[in-house]
């Protein structure tokens, strides 16, 4: 498995703070955290668009929301879209994207089963 982590240059997040985990695995494991024009964090996780059968669906968003709220500087959690959850606070961007990715990593093997179903 491939992970690079990347702070993305000022000019692609249009002067907000941007983070990206990409793998050689994108729509399982890729997740992004980005700064939004209010203030708060947006963090997508490719995957959590393509899940949609529970146990695993549940289990990824309830293990996302609560890895989320547990970094640091994080006042509130919420569902924007699918794949998107909507952060507050003062949270670090690098540390929203790892939490989510720890999540993201500890459900891998079960998602690529489904998603290969």
């Amino acid at each position: 498995m491939s992970d690079k982590i990347i702070r993305l240059p000022d000019d692609e997040t249009d002067g907000d703070e941007g983070w990206e985990r990409a793998t050689d695995e994108p729509d399982l494991r890729n997740v992004e955290a980005h700064k939004s024009e209010d203030g708060g964090w947006q963090v997508t996780v490719w995957v959590a668009e393509f899940v949609r059968e529970d146990p695993l669906e549940r289990e990824l968003r309830e293990g996302i929301a609560s890895a989320l709220r547990a970094v640091p500087g994080v006042a509130a959690v919420a569902e924007e879209d699918r794949e998107v959850w909507e952060v507050r606070g003062e949270p670090s961007g690098e540390a929203l994207l790892l939490a989510a990715a720890t999540v993201v990593d500890a459900l891998a093997d079960r998602a690529r089963t489904y998603l290969d179903s």
